[in-house]
């Protein structure tokens, strides 16, 4: 397969622009305005998190935003009743199921497939009927991804936070090649593959060069390049060093 006739996709997390809202219970920074410059800089989808303990995005965040998206989004959440009733009420373009610990700072690994897969078989299912696009985070590894296709989600999200966090270059290869490994086998069992958590504007090249990737989810990187450049040319930036490394591939 040639990467640079598979065009990459790129999901903007917009979670940490509202965690600068959130410390001082400002109506600002404006979500609404921030996709629209999100989407103008050539994001294909905007992610965000709503989480049990609301740390981030809100409740009005998720229905506010829903109608005024011009790509799309991709509500990450939980497999609770909660999160359940909600993604059916709002009917999200897609949903991607993560595990959630309050303690954790954020996300710090793939859901247990194997452990739940009665639970999230039966979670799933009423989501696909409804018409949204049911995404897996999962470790990069072959029993989770059958797991996955068990399950009936049509789409996994490989975690990249090993990798994204190795500090030495040996381990980010060998992490780097288990990345690879599993989204070739994904794709060979009929899974849609995206991949994220952890990339940055000096890692995403090697990830987004795998050809069987269809879709990067990258947030907190960009949130802080903004701070710097500007949200616009953070989002360029991020879309253009993944393109390049897309047909370099």
């Amino acid at each position: 397969m040639n990467a640079a006739s598979t065009p990459l996709r790129l999901g903007v997390n917009i979670d940490h622009l509202a965690t600068i809202r959130q410390a001082r219970g400002t109506p600002y920074p404006d979500l609404r305005e921030a996709v629209r410059r999100v989407e103008d800089a050539g994001a294909d989808m905007i992610t965000l998190h709503l989480r049990e303990d609301r740390r981030h995005i809100q409740d009005a965040d998720v229905y506010g935003l829903r109608p005024l998206l011009r790509t799309g989004m991709n509500l990450e959440m939980a497999p609770t009743a909660e999160m359940h009733a909600i993604a059916l009420e709002v009917r999200p373009e897609a949903c991607c199921l993560v595990p959630e610990r309050r303690e954790e700072l954020t996300t710090e690994g793939g859901l247990d497939v194997l452990g739940q897969e009665a639970h999230l078989k039966a979670f799933c299912a009423e989501l696909v009927r409804a018409g949204i696009q049911v995404s897996l985070f999962v470790e990069p590894e072959h029993a989770h991804l059958d797991a996955a296709r068990r399950i009936g989600a049509p789409v996994v999200e490989l975690h990249t936070g090993a990798y994204a966090n190795a500090t030495d270059a040996k381990t980010r290869h060998a992490l780097l090649e288990k990345i690879r490994d599993a989204a070739r086998y994904g794709r060979a069992q009929g899974l849609v593959v995206n991949a994220g958590h952890g990339l940055d504007y000096d890692n995403v090249g090697p990830v987004a060069a795998i050809p069987e990737l269809h879709e990067l989810n990258i947030g907190h990187a960009i949130v802080a390049r903004a701070l710097f450049d500007g949200i616009g040319a953070a989002v360029a930036e991020m879309r253009a060093r993944m393109d390049a490394a897309r047909a370099c591939g």
